[in-house]
Parts: C-alpha cells; structure tokens; sequence
C-alpha cells in the first residue's frame, strides 16, 4: 500500500478538478482521524517502557506506527526490573526466541524500535503491506519531515514530556503520553492549555489504573464515612538509585547516544550514566519522583471524581545523607536528587460544601500513623496502600483501590464498590480493550478521552509541588491563581526550568 500525503492529496485534486471524497480530517487541519482510516503514529522514546507498552500499540488494526525516535541508535546498557525482562518482550515481538542470544545487558533505542516495527508487521499484518517504519534521533526533526502524521506517544524521561508534547500539538497532533505531563509545574500547566488551544486528542496513559479508587471516591462523596478529613497514600517506590552525589567521574560518551539530544532542555553538563535511562528519575532536573511515577496513577481517580483543585501548601519531611569533611560529620545540603524516603503533606481550600482536606504522601518505606479505627482490628499495613479518614471512620485500600475494606462503628467489613462501577460502566467500557482505547475513539471522531490533559492539571500541580517544598527546605504557601509561591520568595525558582537556549517551549 502506497501512502499519499494527505496534505498533498488535496492539493493534486484540487488543480486537477476531479471530485473526490476526502477524509473529513483532511479537510479539517489538526482534527479527527476518519474511522475508516488508520491512525499514523510516532512512537518517541524506545527504552524499556515503551517496550513493554508496544504490544497493544503494534497489534491494534486502527494504527499504524510510521516512525520511532530516540537519541540512543541501539545499546544493551539499560536498567530493567527483572534479568532479561525485556529482551524476552522484544522476543516475543519479533518471534524469535533466539534474538541477541549469548548477548548480556538490556537492549534498547531507536534502531532496535525500528527492527520490531518492521518485523512485526512483516509477520503478524503482512496483509496491510506497510512500507518500512523510520528512525529519528531528533524529535523535532521528525515532526518536521513526518508530513502525514497523525499523532505522537512520548514515552521519554520525564523532563522532555513537556517540549515534546508541546510542539507536537502545535503542529496539530494528537498525543498519547506516559505520565507526568511534565516534572515542573509551569510546563504541565502549559502544557494543559496548548492541549485546551490545539483541541487535538490527548491522553495520559495513568488514567484508568486506578478504577478501584475512583470507587472508594466515589462512595466518599456520598458520605460513608462521614466528612472527609484526610488521604493517606503510601509506595514502595523509589525502586532506583537515589544519588547522594554528582557523578565527578567521566566516563566516554556511549557511540550512538547523542547526549545533547537527551539533555533536550536542560542545562549542559557532562554525560553520565547514573542520569539517563531508567534511572533519570531520582534526579530533579530529569525526573519527578516517586509521586511522579505512582501517585498519578492511585491519586488522579480520586481527584477527578472528588473534584479536587490544586492545593495551597505542601510541607515536606525527608531523609537526608551525611559525609565527613576534615574530620567533621555534617548533613549534605541536596538540591539535585530525591531523597531516599519522605513525607509530603497538602492541603486543600474548602470548595462549595466540601471543607478544607489534606492528603499525605510516603514513600521509601514511609508509611502513615494508624487512626484508631484500625488499630483497635489489628491492622497491619501492608508496603503499599491508600486510606481516606472521614469523621465517621476510614477505608483502607490497596494502592490501586484493591480490596477495599470499611471501619466504621467498631466494625470492618468489605466496602462494596459494584455499585458505583456498574453506575460508571460506560467509562470503564471505554478504558477496558487497552490502555489507549479511549484516545483512539476521541481520535477517530469519538467522545473525548475520559485521560484528557484538560483534568490533569490539578495533579500535576500536586506532585510538582511536593518537589518544590523538598527543595525549599520548608512549607511553601502556594496561590494557584497567581502561580505564585507566597511565603518563601526564593522557592518560585522551582516552579520553573531553566531552558538550555534554544530549547524554550
């Protein structure tokens, strides 16, 4: 099958004067993907990640992935969570259980996207004859050259969500994203309203996750126990080092990673390994944190159906390191890494009827104080949950909102939550084929994404504002409106990034 550019298309049967009936979208700029049609995708960032989430994207008939892009050409130098983990997924892809065999490591990068792009269509959709998938190591280039592209999934480190995600909807595509938006508050806001300006179709691949605990919400708000006073959330993240030190070593470069590229937009510093691949995420310039990476996932559910807005204070309480300088121990002043474990507390203005919240997040093995209700059963709390405390007593949960377990008036007992989800059926059907179902109909001119950007800004602001209260030190006052840190003048510097020229969104 021959693909014609679109954009092409209409201008050839325009001069010609012959009739034809063009796909709505082709008409229409940045808008819908005609049902009939497939969906053109580029699939940006090809590390482990996104090598566990291609399978749908590759199986489902309704896409077609046109090209990859990442800085890194092809390494086995990556961090996985189990030996040979990936590997085997790209086996399967490829159905060759002897791909790289007698190699060490775990594989990734755009060479070896390309390399199960193109072979997974030669064998499993050899029917839709598609021409070869294309490799970029420059997003940028590739939006530019891609002409017929339809959408984007950005499946980067965190720190290059935002200008990716941001040029992409500016050039009128669609765009699936991993979460965060971005691991600085003003670049998630911003990207929030280019996504509200563009009206392209957007998703955040944390929706849906945490069903269990849009439920629990849900039976909250009607009042189950009572006024709800506080939100407990607890990880067994970081599952990643936690770097106490900037690397001073220097290590080469690896042949076919272009750091720069990686770097995006942020400020030049020499490479080295302890920043890139997996573990970026410990790391404030390059990630977001174990809330980043979880607290989306259990929290976003349970602010979307709470209707909660963006909190007016976060306090953090964190871990901290020592080293011995000239004979003398001293704690470490950090302020370029996570620490190994912390508390971060938020509060909520009341809103309408809904009085004033708090919402602590633990992670590194922190874990919340018993409320009475439980300790009187016994409880012990397992290494991940959530637990929302109400005047008339408490639910506890797993992490996601599993087994969902009710305290009230000196009882425990299992805390039905059919109703709600049979009364919620509609969105769960539109979230149970796959991860990115819901976006894909938005796309082809369905309802919008219930993962829309448009209801993530609230979160987002969330979890950058722990970050911010971890690096100031102290509890930091924050005006949603304004934008604005109002009680520690020096914090707003966090609220921000600090662009490598050229590279301002």
């Amino acid at each position: 099958m021959i693909r014609i550019d679109r954009r092409a298309f209409v201008g050839t049967t325009a001069a010609s004067g012959v009739f034809s009936i063009v796909p709505r979208h082709v008409l229409g700029g940045p808008g819908h993907v005609a049902p009939s049609e497939k969906l053109t995708l580029a699939h940006i960032g090809m590390g482990t990640q996104g090598f566990r989430e291609l399978g749908p994207l590759l199986a489902d008939p309704k896409i077609q992935i046109v090209a990859v892009c990442d800085p890194n050409a092809d390494s086995n130098d990556y961090v996985e969570w189990g030996k040979n983990s990936i590997r085997n997924v790209i086996r399967k892809y490829l159905s060759d259980p002897k791909w790289r065999e007698g190699q060490s490591g775990c594989p990734g990068g755009r060479e070896v996207g390309r390399l199960v792009v193109d072979t997974y269509y030669a064998k499993q959709r050899k029917a839709d004859r598609f021409r070869a998938c294309r490799a970029y190591a420059d997003f940028r280039e590739l939006l530019e050259k891609e002409k017929d592209l339809d959408a984007v999934k950005v499946m980067t480190p965190d720190h290059l969500h935002a200008v990716i995600s941001i040029a992409a909807m500016r050039k009128g595509k669609h765009v699936l994203m991993h979460k965060p938006l971005s691991n600085r508050l003003s670049e998630a806001r911003l990207v929030v309203e280019t996504a509200r300006k563009t009206g392209v179709a957007t998703h955040l691949l944390a929706y849906g996750v945490g069903a269990g605990n849009a439920a629990i919400a849900a039976c909250v708000k009607e009042g189950v126990i009572g006024r709800l006073r506080e939100i407990h959330n607890w990880s067994n993240r970081p599952v990643w080092p936690q770097y106490t030190e900037i690397p001073k070593d220097r290590p080469p470069i690896p042949k076919g990673f272009d750091w720069p590229l990686w770097l995006g937009p942020e400020r030049d510093r020499p490479y080295h390994p302890h920043y890139t691949h997996t573990v970026f995420r410990g790391w404030y310039d390059f990630g977001g944190g174990s809330m980043a990476d979880m607290g989306i996932y259990s929290l976003w559910p349970v602010f979307t159906t709470l209707g909660l807005d963006s909190p007016i204070s976060a306090e953090a309480w964190a871990t901290h390191s020592c080293e011995i300088v000239d004979h003398v121990s001293r704690v470490k002043r950090n302020d370029f890494s996570y620490p190994a474990g912390c508390q971060i507390r938020f509060r909520f203005a009341a809103k309408g009827k809904e009085p004033a919240l708090e919402l602590f997040w633990y992670d590194g093995g922190f874990k919340p104080r018993l409320p009475d209700e439980l300790e009187a059963h016994g409880v012990t709390l397992s290494r991940e949950g959530i637990l929302f405390v109400g005047e008339k007593g408490c639910i506890l949960a797993g992490f996601m909102g599993q087994n969902p377990q009710l305290f009230a008036g000196g009882k425990r007992e299992p805390l039905d939550v059919t109703a709600v989800l049979a009364r919620d059926s509609e969105r769960h059907r539109r979230g149970r084929h796959n991860r990115h179902s819901a976006w894909l109909e938005e796309c082809h001119g369905g309802p919008q994404s219930p993962g829309t950007f448009l209801t993530a800004r609230a979160i987002s602001d969330t979890h950058n504002l722990g970050t911010v209260a971890l690096r100031a030190g102290r509890k930091v006052q924050f005006d949603p409106q304004q934008m604005r840190i109002t009680n520690v003048a020096a914090a707003n510097k966090y609220l921000y990034r600090d662009y490598r020229p050229g590279w301002e969104p």
